[in-house]
């Protein structure tokens, strides 16, 4: 049988609060980042707290990398 697969009566109570409090940090940080970039604060903050890493990583290429790029120049002629 496979052993990966774990009932939550098996999981430790405290890595159930350690992932709880990760999703909640994570989901907070997306938030507020989000609220002050202007950028849909409560869909990024309530996906946020629904798994790790996923949304972190998609929302650092959809919203923070594209804020980083420089705008794109136009030339004079």
């Amino acid at each position: 049988m496979n052993d990966l697969h774990y009932s939550l009566n098996e999981i430790p109570l405290i890595w159930l609060i350690l992932i709880a409090i990760l999703l909640l940090i994570q989901g907070t940080w997306i938030f507020q980042d989000a609220r002050r970039r202007g950028r849909f604060p409560w869909l990024w903050g309530l996906w946020g707290i629904t798994g790790f890493p996923t949304p972190l990583i998609v929302y650092w290429f959809i919203v923070v990398r594209v804020d980083r790029k420089p705008p794109k120049q136009t030339s004079g002629k």
